[in-house]
């Protein structure tokens, strides 16, 4: 029987993992697929791959699918997510001398404290005519909107105190060791090569900004996704099934070796490996330290796209972007996150779903079992580093209450 085929855009990070092991296990198939991988440098190069046509769907950043969608940038392109790739896994590692002025070697710092330490450096640097530049993976990334929240919420206005850069995650760890950036805020592997190499330290990761940070997707032009429904419900089965072998750890070893493979990731099987189980080196010569939650690929709905989640992914456009809320920008940033394609596609199947499509965002401090149409469901912590919640029925209220970063 023949296979129907899709081609999926994507860079070289942990974060692509599932759809790479939904045609490497054979989950791809079971469900009459076959996946083609194109593997580029920079999320523009994937964005335009999947605009004009040369990939059916791309792992991407969500935010800028949802840019995308609203014309930021370029001309609106409606993007669709029926499914989230992962969320957190990633981190802010700064050079030797900065971490060495701000966190304890080998110990992951405090958000809070770390925030406070980097807000007085500032200050003392500012002084001398030295300013801090920070490297972040896109302007509409969740790195790149992580960064600013801590910032912010740290008494630092990312626009007026230090400056932002776009750097391709394949180069940021060149970028610290080279000296062009102070820091870097990047997905994995990336940040334990910069450790490796002797370029820097972790100091925190995004999971302690924000517990349940949604950070990539799959990414389909709304068309395509209309046009090739029946292929994209079975590629979202295959994914789901990825999932569960990506979280159970008799994978890990076999799974680090699959994605580090010249045609994916090109890189090291020992830190690949790092990052899937959740042990990550903060700084060379040290032990690894157990980070719970630092990746999150499957459990608890972590592949459920929330439209809260793309509400807070909206709040933060406007917020960084000097923009006005306008309902209706809201409303069809909204609907970029499908959970209505998501539940045709599980529904009938051995996969929990969430009876509701949004929900408020950083209420929850422990586990918690939820109601759901299909299936046993529970979510667990999804807190913000600073206590915040954020109610996406109340956008402009929310905005109104972050600290004023001018």
């Amino acid at each position: 029987m023949a296979l129907d085929r899709l081609t999926i855009g994507f860079l070289p990070l942990v974060d692509a993992a599932l759809p790479i092991l939904a045609q490497e296990h054979g989950f791809a198939e079971a469900e009459g697929l076959e996946l083609s991988f194109v593997r580029d440098m920079s999320w523009a190069t994937v964005l335009d791959r999947l605009l004009y046509g040369h990939s059916d769907a791309a792992h991407l950043l969500a935010p800028l699918a949802i840019a995308t969608t609203l014309g930021r940038g370029r001309p609106a392109k409606p993007l669709a997510v029926p499914f989230v790739l992962g969320l957190n896994g990633n981190a802010v590692t700064l050079s030797q001398d900065l971490a060495a002025r701000l966190v304890e070697t080998g110990k992951l710092g405090d958000p809070n404290a770390t925030g406070s330490a980097l807000a007085r450096e500032i200050m003392r640097l500012a002084k001398t005519g030295q300013r801090l530049r920070f490297g972040v993976v896109h302007r509409y990334s969740s790195h790149n909107y992580m960064l600013r929240y801590w910032l912010a919420a740290s008494g630092i206005a990312p626009d007026r105190d230090v400056d932002i850069v776009t750097v391709a995650p394949p180069f940021a760890a060149d970028a610290l060791a080279a000296g062009e950036v102070d820091g870097i805020c990047v997905g994995e592997p990336w940040n334990s090569v910069a450790v490796e190499q002797g370029a820097g330290r972790i100091a925190i990761v995004t999971s302690q900004i924000w517990r349940r940070g949604v950070e990539k997707v799959l990414a389909v032009p709304e068309a395509v996704l209309e046009d090739k429904a029946p292929l994209f419900e079975r590629l979202i089965r295959a994914l789901l099934s990825a999932g569960r072998n990506f979280i159970d750890p008799d994978s890990w070893d076999a799974n680090a070796a699959l994605l580090a493979r010249p045609e994916y990731l090109d890189g090291s099987a020992a830190l690949i490996r790092r990052a899937i189980s959740d042990r990550i080196l903060l700084a060379r010569d040290t032990a690894p330290v157990h980070i719970p939650d630092f990746m999150f690929q499957h459990r608890d709905a972590a592949n459920f796209p929330w439209k809260s989640q793309a509400a807070w992914l909206y709040s933060q456009l406007v917020r960084w972007d000097g923009l006005t809320y306008a309902a209706e920008d809201a409303e069809r940033a909204g609907h970029v996150f499908r959970p209505d394609f998501y539940r045709g596609a599980v529904s009938g199947h051995d996969e929990p779903l969430p009876g509701a499509s949004s929900k408020v965002e950083g209420g929850l401090e422990t586990m918690i079992a939820v109601g759901g149409t299909q299936g046993r469901l529970a979510l667990g912590p999804d807190v913000f580093f600073d206590g915040r919640t954020f109610d996406p029925d109340d956008i402009s209220g929310y905005l109104e209450a972050l600290p004023v970063v001018k």
